[in-house]
């Protein structure tokens, strides 16, 4: 397995655990359609949330956050109603959020989180 996909394995997981910190709940991991793929479907009470996790190793090319882009963001939000359409759930609302995981030259992780960015 590449370095880099070991790291965004690791990424969505620490994405996935400081989701459940915050209290959301985890209702998909990977959900992967003919349009693309969602890293984390997310419950945060009753709005579910489409949730992309960037995990980068260092910020030469910028911050994980920096390499969402508004298309990306777009389908993230349409990958959200196909979701809900394939499980059959009702939300009060769909929101799209990020989160960037960033591993700093100690070998520490940090985790940057925005909510609500399409």
């Amino acid at each position: 397995m590449l370095q880099k996909d070991v790291l965004g394995r690791l990424g969505e997981q620490l994405a996935a655990e400081h989701l459940r910190r915050s209290g959301m709940r985890i209702l998909d991991r990977n959900f992967r359609c003919a349009d693309g793929e969602i890293d984390i479907v997310a419950a945060d009470g009753r709005v579910l949330v489409a949730c992309e996790v960037k995990a980068r190793s260092g910020v030469r090319y910028g911050t994980p956050v920096e390499a969402i882009t508004a298309d990306k963001l777009r389908r993230l939000r349409r990958l959200a109603v196909r979701w809900v359409t394939a499980h059959g759930l009702i939300a009060d609302e769909l929101r799209v959020d990020v989160v960037g995981v960033l591993r700093t030259p100690s070998g520490q992780y940090e985790i940057e989180h925005l909510r609500g960015v399409g």
